[in-house]
């Protein structure tokens, strides 16, 4: 079955009802005992006598969609001739930095399709992105399926309750378990594992295909950068010189893209360099590779004789590269400004020290028409465009 995953928006969904049912022959059967060392408890799955059912109407407060008390509840589902028959809903449990999966429902008729595991991997990826530690979630000891599927799914048991219910919930066999999943701890990569050097031609398509897979649906819907670094090449401000990729084991996990710009005055106009796109692939992402490329197109700069470093890039990265916000550089931009993305660095010391005014940079990083970029797009294997908590809200 083809579907589309979307983004379920609150406006339209809010109080939807979730119709999660299902009938089990099983169960998680846990008992817990006070021993003299402390408490035993054992979890063990075991048959009910007779086929056990469960549906919303039982339940005094059924499931629905952005219920109040999720304050930053945010859900994707998949829909069918404008019919509901797959959600997963999240909410950033802000306190502890963890993603707790609120809401997963998969119509019966199109359960075993894949849809529950790619709802999963939304919440995982959102879980990345925003950089939580964990993703909880609860299920019942007699939703074997749902346990089972939690497990497969990379989720290990965290903790239960054993009255979240009812009071007689270990008599009843319906006890609450949490269970949670933990995102990979990643090992900084050693210089000697990743080979920095420029590219080819050869390399131009990987380069941008890791590009797009860096920035998909980053700052907006899809993505236009892939198309930027195409654009960069033929640009008469590109530097290839200075410009480097990352490779490792025969796969481009990294780029740098370095690019003439100026800092103008009323009466000077002062030649600096900026770079843009530094992108690494999603799942080397935090391994180190970035600084690699800038320490190392840093220094190539610097041998070169360039004074200085312009940027916009992420304000909780680069500073511990040493960037720092222009207004210590007396720099704006063009329309006079400052703030926190807006970085400089100086490749030697007091590099831009008498390097005042205005930055500009190629025309190239103008707005890419979009109707360029979807054209572009084809190139490329198709991707879907999906929107995550807090972007460009």
């Amino acid at each position: 079955m083809e579907y589309e995953i979307i983004h379920l928006q609150k406006e339209k969904w809010k109080g939807t009802l979730i119709p999660i049912k299902y009938t089990t022959e099983k169960y998680y059967d846990v008992i817990v005992n006070k021993t003299d060392k402390g408490f035993a408890i054992d979890i063990e799955k075991k048959d009910f006598k007779e086929p056990v059912s469960h549906s919303p109407e039982e339940c005094d407060f059924p499931d629905k969609l952005y219920q109040d008390h999720w304050e930053n509840a945010y859900a994707w589902g998949v829909v069918v001739d404008d019919e509901l028959v797959a959600a997963i809903e999240t909410d950033q449990e802000l306190w502890s930095n963890r993603l707790r999966i609120t809401e997963l429902w998969i119509a019966e008729k199109y359960q075993k399709q894949g849809i529950g595991h790619a709802l999963i991997e939304m919440a995982k990826e959102q879980a990345r992105r925003e950089r939580r530690r964990a993703i909880i979630l609860e299920t019942q000891s007699c939703n074997v399926n749902a346990v089972d599927f939690y497990q497969h799914e990379g989720f290990a048991l965290i903790g239960m309750d054993t009255c979240c219910y009812r009071n007689n919930d270990l008599q009843r066999k319906e006890v609450r378990l949490e269970f949670g999943w933990f995102p990979e701890e990643k090992k900084s990569l050693n210089p000697e594992e990743v080979e920095i050097r420029m590219e080819t031609k050869d390399d131009w398509h990987n380069v941008e295909l890791m590009t797009q897979h860096a920035f998909w649906n980053k700052h907006h819907l899809g993505c236009d950068e892939h198309y930027l670094v195409h654009k960069l090449r033929q640009d008469k401000d590109y530097l290839p010189e200075l410009s480097r990729i990352a490779v490792k084991d025969g796969e481009v996990i990294g780029c740098i893209m370095y690019s003439k710009a100026r800092v103008i005055d009323e009466e000077n106009t002062h030649e600096i360099i900026t770079f843009g796109p530094l992108c690494i692939e999603p799942k080397w992402q935090g391994c180190g590779v970035g600084e690699l490329l800038l320490r190392e197109t840093m220094k190539v700069a610097a041998d070169k004789g360039y004074k200085g470093i312009v940027i916009f890039g992420e304000p909780d990265y680069y500073p511990r590269i040493g960037f720092k916000t222009c207004d210590n550089f007396d720099i704006t931009t063009a329309d006079g400004k400052n703030f926190d993305a807006f970085m400089g660095f100086e490749l030697a010391k007091n590099g831009m020290k008498d390097i005042k005014g205005k930055f500009y940079e190629s025309e190239v990083f103008v707005d890419l028409p979009k109707e360029e970029v979807e054209e572009y797009n084809k190139k490329f294997p198709k991707l879907q465009k999906l929107r995550f908590p807090g972007q460009w809200d």
